[in-house]
């Protein structure tokens, strides 16, 4: 059989991206920041001087380099001259400190931590204790920590060669190491290559329909999968994206109104805070052409107002750091017709199954792992043999997530495995009960979890945070779920917070929940 080794001339390189829409339409925006404008030509060339710069350090092809940042355009850049320079990026969690903080930094061995200002006033210290050379972003303009004088960003890459590195890279090598969130367990690195990044942009580009004269935001995290693999997409393909460093509705609407934005991705419960915002119509959002939410459903009210209210065209995409995202996209032609917690049609690039706990592919209509294959799956667990192997048993990669496809091909989400509640002999998908109780017009969010309980084993129990302004009583709302789903199914009991437990992606922590109301009913009584 013939081998041939594989060369500059076919690799697949994250990095070249940039340059290639450089050539094609150096003078057109790429990033816009505030009152910044970055030219497509000015992102590549900023890139490249920060490749240099790294390489400038002695560091060397495959070392690590970690960011600790919230959005900015100096993160973009961080993250393309990483790759440029053959190097490993490691975006954290900006939430992240103490001992998980430097579990991260001392288990990747970073070299390099690229930080705002404004995150180091309560992290210097634990990076400095692991990886003594930093580099500031000046953000906010604060002294983060008295007598240490670090390079600033810019200082950086200022005088550096805007020539592009010539540094080997195949699809093959370590792009990126992002950690999960570590909330049942220690955090895991998804070790993830240029080629899962790649192929996931240009899958992006055409399952979502981005066009190379959208103008999109990056209001989500830049450090995690979701926003990053779209903001990457757009890149690719040419478009303008938007940096915003929070979610803050007024500041948004502002935003899409200014620069025309066609094209957003945020959370259910930040596009219900934009309907219901006393200032909405002061803005003029008519130039939305198309909207992504994830992470969690979409009731059908919130949906049919926002179709009606804010953009015409509304999809959901799932995935997960282990299978580079989007893995499925639930399409806006299902949104109003498929009712429930769909996930939609595998994408264009991934293989999906059910599969039994014996390895047993199962039919459509019976619930089971979602497991994938396709050049977007994680090579592995960084440092973690025995996790790789457990999420890669029969030649496939076990999500966690129990699913099932319905006669249309379409992947339905059950629950977690883990969150799946069982109680009183029967089993209850807590998606379902949370989708329900979003049908309430007072709910603004809605968390069910299993608690223990000396007769149910685990008590169906909801955690909800009301409207503003809203009344809700917990016997009306479990009155409205004994309406809409079985017996076992109904929560035993409801509990009004005034703020959910959320990661700074905005992912709801059942494990905080589960652990502060543990003792709930033995505490009641019943």
């Amino acid at each position: 059989m013939l081998h041939y080794e594989t060369s500059a001339i076919n690799r697949v390189a994250i990095g070249d991206t940039i340059r290639r829409a450089a050539a094609r339409h150096p003078g057109k925006t790429a990033l816009i920041e505030g009152g910044k404008r970055l030219s497509y030509a000015g992102l590549d060339q900023a890139c490249n001087q920060f490749a240099h710069y790294l390489l400038g350090l002695g560091l060397k092809k495959g070392d690590a380099v970690a960011t600790l940042c919230l959005n900015t355009s100096e993160l973009v850049i961080a993250a393309y001259g990483i790759a440029k320079a053959g190097m490993i990026w490691v975006p954290m969690n900006a939430l992240l400190q103490g001992e998980a903080l430097q579990y991260i930094l001392s288990q990747v061995e970073a070299r390099l931590v690229i930080a705002d200002d404004e995150l180091l006033l309560r992290t210097c210290a634990d990076i400095a204790a692991v990886c003594p050379k930093i580099l500031v972003i000046p953000y906010a303009g604060v002294e983060y920590a008295p007598g240490r004088k670090d390079m600033v960003f810019a200082d950086a890459i200022s005088g550096q060669s805007i020539a592009e590195p010539e540094v080997e890279v195949s699809g093959n090598d370590v792009a990126q190491i992002m950690y999960t969130s570590g909330t049942t367990a220690r955090q895991k690195g998804v070790v993830i290559s240029h080629q899962a990044v790649f192929i996931s942009t240009l899958a992006n580009i055409i399952e979502a329909d981005l066009r190379r004269d959208d103008v999109s935001t990056a209001v989500m995290p830049i450090f995690h999968c979701a926003q990053h693999t779209l903001l990457a997409s757009f890149l690719h393909h040419g478009a303008t994206v938007v940096i915003l460093r929070r979610f803050e509705p007024e500041a948004l609407m502002q935003t899409i109104q200014t620069h025309r934005v066609s094209w957003m991705f945020i959370l259910p419960a930040m596009y219900r805070a934009l309907l219901d915002h006393p200032k909405r119509k002061d803005y003029d959002l008519s130039s939305l052409r198309s909207c992504l939410y994830a992470m969690t459903p979409m009731d059908r009210e919130s949906l049919l107002r926002l179709t009606r209210e804010i953009c015409p065209t509304f999809a959901l995409a799932s995935g997960q750091t282990e299978t580079y995202p989007a893995s499925t996209y639930f399409k806006p032609e299902f949104q109003l017709s498929k009712a429930g917690p769909y996930w939609g049609s595998p994408v264009l690039t991934n293989d999906m199954a059910i599969m039994d706990d014996a390895g047993k592919l199962l039919p459509p209509g019976v619930v089971g792992e979602l497991v994938v294959r396709g050049p977007n799956v994680m090579m592995a667990y960084y440092k973690d043999a025995a996790a790789s192997e457990q999420a890669s048993r029969f030649g496939w990669h076990h999500t966690g997530d129990l699913c099932k496809f319905d006669d249309d091909g379409l992947v339905i989400f059950v629950d977690r495995k883990k969150d799946m509640i069982k109680t009183g002999g029967e089993n209850v998908a807590s998606v379902t009960v949370e989708t329900a109780l979003l049908g309430h017009p007072q709910v603004a969010s809605a968390v069910v979890v299993g608690l223990p309980h000396e007769h149910w084993i685990e008590a169906v129990t909801a955690f909800v945070v009301q409207k503003p302004g809203g009344e809700v009583k917990e016997a009306e709302l479990i009155d409205f779920c004994r309406q809409r789903m079985g017996k076992h199914e109904v929560p035993k009991a409801i509990v009004f917070l005034q703020q959910m437990p959320v990661t700074a992606t905005g992912k709801v922590q059942k494990h905080v929940l589960r652990s502060q109301y543990r003792d709930m009913y033995a505490r009641a009584g019943h």
